[in-house]
């Protein structure tokens, strides 16, 4: 009988060879371990939707609830500032204007209180410094002002504007969109009258502010936006929602930032893999299955993760091209500010062309730039919207 010979097709299918390990670790991560560690990840490309969306979005929305009956008590139990206090905070010219647009919906979430509250808490943690150069103002676009209770309770403890009220009244000819655009205006152009600030922070009432939003904000300001090429932006984007965050979006920043992360990974891990291995080269084809791998992996995982390590200090944060959606929070200088409002008083919003779409717009046609901040800088707590009726609203 002949003694057995391994076949030349049997060689490869050993457990040493590269290529089988390769698909095997292939097959333990994407097959076993990210899905079973990512299925309640709401951002990743694992999360199980028909399992988990449903009673995610109702925890949301109970937790939801409770934080703005917590702001409620927050304000019920802080003593109001009295008339002089207001009229010298006023009469500083701050550096930094936060103006929070608020109209009046769904009640018992006090999303409005929920904002304020945080903001006035992180400046009170922050210290006299920030309280010198940060300032809120509060503007109520509610057709009927008296009737936003929250605003009214908020009056006590910050300068408020109306939109509309004995001089103002709504002109119901109006599209819901272009009145949104008006009210976004009327609030931009009421900060700039009122205070006169370098800068405007407009925030609409249910974008919660991140604990690190002031740090951040002292050090783009400072350092960041000091550079040429972040000069005289007409906006800055504080939040972009984290389901547009991911790499195979038509960015082009984002897919050589997802290269990179493939080049740096890829390298590494198969340097490890070699000196595991005790290869004494490093071949191309093993870099270029961990650099694959990595871009996989942080892809199916979600980006939104990956951003979020960034906040371990100022200087980690990002600042790149900006996109589209959305207005929860927006920083203007004073001349872009002008800028702007000059701009959308030639432009009338509609269904699919929001003030959104509008300010975006404007980046091509008058040759204007504009950046977001990554990761966010507010966390968009605001399930229900104004502009658009959903009694079940989801996370998704």
């Amino acid at each position: 009988m002949l003694p057995w010979r391994p076949q030349p097709w049997a060689r490869p299918c050993r457990w040493s060879s590269p290529l089988v390990q390769s698909l095997a670790l292939t097959a333990i991560t994407f097959g076993v371990l990210a899905p079973l560690t990512c299925q309640q990840l709401l951002h990743s490309y694992f999360f199980v939707r028909p399992w988990y969306l449903n009673p995610m979005s109702q925890e949301f929305l109970k937790q939801n609830q409770e934080d703005g009956l917590s702001a409620l008590r927050y304000f019920e139990s802080l003593q109001a500032p009295n008339s002089s206090e207001k009229m010298t905070s006023k009469a500083n010219q701050p550096w930094v204007l936060i103006t929070i647009i608020t109209v009046q919906r769904r009640r018992e979430f006090h999303y409005v209180l929920q904002v304020a509250s945080r903001f006035h808490r992180l400046l009170q943690d922050c210290g006299p410094s920030c309280q010198q150069h940060y300032q809120i103002l509060l503007c109520n676009v509610e057709a009927d002002p008296s009737s936003h209770w929250d605003a009214k309770l908020l009056s006590k403890f910050f300068a408020v504007v109306d939109r509309y009220g004995d001089h103002h009244h709504l002109d119901f000819s109006l599209n819901q969109f272009e009145k949104e655009k008006r009210d976004y205006t009327y609030c931009l152009e009421k900060s700039l009258e009122a205070y006169n600030p370098q800068y405007v922070l407009l925030v609409e009432d249910d974008a919660v502010p991140e604990e690190e939003i002031f740090p951040v904000l002292q050090h783009l300001l400072q350092m960041r936006f000091s550079k040429p090429h972040l000069q005289d932006a007409l906006y800055v984007k504080l939040y972009h929602p984290e389901r547009l965050q991911r790499y195979i979006n038509p960015e082009p920043m984002r897919i050589l930032e997802w290269l990179g992360i493939g080049m740096f990974w890829g390298s590494l891990l198969g340097s490890v893999y070699a000196w595991a291995s005790n290869c004494s080269t490093l071949s191309w084809s093993i870099v270029g299955f961990f650099a694959l791998y990595s871009m996989l992996l942080v892809e199916l995982v979600g980006r939104h993760y990956l951003l979020e390590l960034r906040r371990l200090a100022p200087p980690l944060y990002n600042v790149v091209p900006v996109t589209e959606c959305c207005t929860q929070a927006m920083l203007f200088s004073a001349p872009s500010a002008h800028r702007v409002l000059g701009y959308l008083k030639e432009l009338r919003c509609r269904p699919g062309f929001a003030k959104d779409t509008a300010l975006y717009s404007l980046l091509r046609t008058k040759g204007e730039k504009a950046f977001v901040v990554e990761p966010n800088l507010v966390r968009h707590v605001g399930l229900f919207s104004s502009l658009r009726f959903n009694e079940h609203p989801k996370l998704l």
